[in-house]
C-alpha cells in the first residue's frame, strides 16, 4: 500500500515532491520520483507489502519506455505473472511491477484483468494512463490546471492534501474508470445489477459460504505480518474466523471505551477462534485529543463518518505495532442488508435496489474512512466483503433472506449471512443485534443507521 502523485503537462519536479511529501504517512519505508522528460513527473511513496526488499517505485519496464506508480494489491498477479511467462524479464516479485507488464501487452484492457484494490498511473512515450479500481477501495483524484503558457497540467494524488496547496479544483477519480491522456475517460466496471436467483435455500446458504471464504483466503497473500479487526460484531467475527482457519496464528485488534459491548465480544470471539488478541480502552479526552488529526487525514467533516472514524484511528494506530495488513468486514451490511433503515423497506425489489445503491456509494463513506485511517498508521486494509465476486453473489440472492423475518415477527438482518456462518462462532456472537462501530465501541450513542 503506498501513496502516489503526478503532473502530467508540466515538468515541476518540486511539486511532486511536496505532494508526495505530504503524502509520506501512506509510505514510510521509501520513495522515488520519476521525471518523464518534456511531459511530466511520476511521484510514489512506499508501504512495502509484497517483496518489501526489490519492490521500490517508480517501475520501468525493460527498456525504460514505460514507467508506473501504482497503490494497491493485485490478488491475481501470481497467476498474471504465469500469463506473462517468458516474455517479460520482472525485476521484483511485486504485484505492481505485473501491472506495468500487463499494460504493454494489453493496453487498455489491463484494469478489467486486475483483481484487487488499485489505483497506478503509467508513463509512456507522451501518454499518461490513470486508473482505479472497480469499487473505489484505493483512492485517487485529480484537479486540471492552467499554467503560465496557456497550456494545461494534470494534477493527481491518493490524497487530496496533496492538491491542495496548487488547486482548488479538484475532483474524484470516479471508481472503475480509466483515464487515457489520449482519448479521455473509460468506465470499466460498474456494479451488477443481476436479479435475485430462484435457488433451494442450502444453495443459497452454500454459495454465500464458498465465495467469502475464497475472498478471505486470496487475501491472505502477504510478505508481512497479517491480522484483523475484530469488533465483535457479526462482520468482522466472521473474516476473522475465517482467515484463523488458514492461519495458524492470527492477531486481532479491539478498541473501545471502557465498558464497551464491543469489547466484551471481540474477547468471546478471540478467545473461540483462538487468535492472538489486543485491545485498547480509550477515553473521551483521548478522543478528543486526536480529533483534529482524525480529521484531517479523514478528509471529511461527514458527523456520521467522523463518529465511525474514531475507534478506527485506535484500532489501526494499536495494530500498527503488530502488523501491516489488516483484514476490515467492510460492505456485508451493504450487500446483506445490515442497517437501522433497511428494515423500513418492506418491498422487495426497492431493498435490492437500495443494497447496489449503497455499494456504489461506498468509495466515498466508509471506504474512505478505512483507507485514511489505517494508512495514515502505515498500515494496508483490505475488504473480502467487497471481492467482486462477493458482490455479483449477494445480489443473486434474494432480499427476503438477507433481511428474514422471524417467528417473533421481527427482521433479522442478514439473516443468510449468519445462517452460512452459525457453525464457525458463538450462537451469541452469530445473532448479536447489529450496531455499528462507533455504537458498539461506546464512542457514541445508537443512532440511524445508514450512509
Amino acid at each position: 500500500m503506498c501513496g502516489i502523485a503526478g503532473i502530467w503537462g508540466d515538468v515541476n519536479e518540486s511539486n511532486v515532491r511536496s505532494m508526495i511529501e505530504a503524502q509520506r504517512h501512506r509510505g514510510p519505508d521509501g520513495h522515488g520520483i520519476h521525471v518523464h522528460v518534456n511531459e511530466g513527473v511520476l511521484g510514489h511513496t512506499r508501504l512495502a507489502i509484497m517483496d518489501p526488499a526489490q519492490g521500490q517505485q517508480p517501475i520501468l519496464n525493460e527498456d525504460r519506455s514505460a514507467t508506473l506508480v501504482a497503490n494497491g494489491m493485485v490478488y491475481n498477479h501470481p497467476q498474471l505473472r504465469r500469463q506473462l511467462g517468458a516474455d517479460h524479464e520482472f525485476s521484483s516479485n511485486s504485484d505492481s511491477e505485473t501491472i506495468l507488464h500487463m499494460f504493454e501487452e494489453h493496453g487498455l484492457a489491463t484494469p478489467r484483468l486486475l483483481d484487487g484494490m488499485f489505483a497506478f498511473a503509467i508513463s509512456e512515450g507522451n501518454r499518461l494512463i490513470l486508473a482505479r479500481d472497480r469499487i473505489g477501495i484505493k483512492p485517487l483524484y485529480y484537479a486540471r490546471q492552467i499554467n503560465a503558457d496557456g497550456s494545461e497540467s494534470l494534477y493527481f494524488a491518493s490524497e487530496i492534501k496533496a492538491l491542495t496547496p496548487y488547486t482548488q479544483n479538484i475532483k474524484e477519480f470516479p471508481p472503475g474508470t480509466l483515464y487515457d491522456s489520449e482519448s479521455g475517460f473509460h468506465t470499466y466496471y460498474q456494479v451488477p445489477n443481476q436479479a435475485p436467483l430462484n435457488l433451494d435455500l442450502e444453495v443459497h446458504i452454500r454459495r454465500v459460504r464458498e465465495t467469502i471464504e475464497a475472498a478471505v483466503k486470496k487475501r491472505l497473500l502477504s510478505d508481512v505480518p497479517l491480522g484483523a479487526f475484530l469488533s465483535g460484531g457479526l462482520d468482522s467475527s466472521i473474516i476473522a474466523a475465517v482467515a484463523k482457519r488458514c492461519m495458524p496464528e492470527l492477531h486481532t485488534f479491539s478498541v473501545g471505551i471502557e465498558g464497551s459491548r464491543d469489547i466484551e465480544a471481540a474477547r468471546r470471539v478471540a478467545d473461540h477462534i483462538g487468535s492472538i488478541h489486543h485491545e485498547y480502552i480509550y477515553s473521551t479526552a483521548e478522543v478528543v485529543e486526536n480529533l483534529p488529526e482524525i480529521i484531517y487525514h479523514l478528509e471529511s467533516f461527514d458527523q456520521d463518518l467522523v463518529r465511525s472514524a474514531i475507534p478506527t484511528w485506535f484500532c489501526a494506530r494499536m495494530a500498527a505495532d503488530e502488523v501491516k495488513v489488516i483484514l476490515t468486514g467492510e460492505g456485508a451490511d451493504e450487500l446483506f442488508a445490515g442497517y437501522a433503515y433497511h428494515k423500513g423497506i418492506t418491498d422487495h425489489d426497492t431493498l435490492h435496489s437500495e443494497l447496489r445503491r449503497s455499494v456504489t456509494r461506498l468509495h466515498n463513506i466508509n471506504l474512505q474512512r478505512v483507507d485514511r485511517m489505517t494508512m495514515r498508521h502505515a498500515i494496508e486494509a483490505r475488504v473480502p466483503f467487497l471481492d467482486t465476486d462477493v458482490i455479483a453473489m449477494a445480489q443473486t440472492v434474494p432480499s427476503e433472506l438477507k433481511l428474514k423475518t422471524g417467528d417473533n415477527g421481527q427482521r433479522i438482518e442478514k439473516w443468510i449471512l449468519r445462517k452460512a456462518f452459525e457453525d464457525l462462532l458463538p450462537p451469541e456472537i452469530v445473532w448479536r443485534d447489529k450496531e455499528q462501530f462507533d455504537e458498539g465501541s461506546g464512542s457514541t450513542g445508537p443512532r440511524r443507521g445508514g450512509d
